[in-house]
């Protein structure tokens, strides 16, 4: 059983099958250490109600995280070939219509939902976990949604932002809906 994930430890590494640009791909997460900040998202299935909305704004929004130095995965339990077949349904018959940005990852074996404790034991499918993970793999945040509703990619912007920022002023913290420009507290 995997041990707990809580924010402030790294992140549970992996490699797997994902589809970007609508080609099979690898992603191993260890490979952006160092390199780049991750927003991790994980839905529950391709072909469904809010999943495709969610997968759609991570992508419309996708330059925004690049100019932040931050790549954003989807992942969830279906396969490869369900991705593909999902990016290439067009948005009237319920998939994403085309090429997204970001890639999305094939966890059909479900070990990295469990590794990220978002794997609903009786669905068999993802809760809506979003992880970001600082350029150390360190795991930064981390919010889970149940089924019914998806996430807030303002919020998601803004929490990144907040976390780069501490993370260069050491001696500051930011307040409550602290927004990028506005006034941090000094710890020192």
């Amino acid at each position: 059983m995997a041990e707990f994930l809580r924010v402030g430890n790294p992140a549970p590494d992996f490699e797997a099958d994902a589809v970007f640009d609508q080609e099979f791909i690898k992603i191993k997460l260890s490979s952006y250490k160092h390199q780049k900040y991750l927003v991790l998202f994980f839905y529950p299935l391709d072909f469904t109600f809010v999943c495709p909305t969610e997968v759609l704004a991570f992508s419309d929004r996708y330059d925004e995280f690049a100019k932040l130095n931050t790549e954003v995965i989807g992942i969830s339990v279906d396969s490869k070939y369900a991705h593909l077949a999902w990016i290439q349904t067009s948005l009237a018959d319920g998939g994403l219509g085309g090429d997204i940005k970001c890639p999305l990852v094939s966890d059909i074996t479900k070990a990295i939902a469990t590794d990220f404790n978002v794997l609903d034991p009786i669905a068999g499918i993802a809760l809506r976990g979003l992880f970001i993970i600082d350029k150390s793999g360190i795991v930064q945040h981390a919010t889970i949604n149940n089924l019914a509703f998806g996430r807030s990619i303002d919020e998601t912007l803004r929490t990144l932002k907040a976390i780069q920022h501490t993370q260069v002023h050491e001696n500051e913290v930011c307040p409550i809906d602290w927004q990028e420009g506005m006034p941090t507290i000094k710890t020192q």
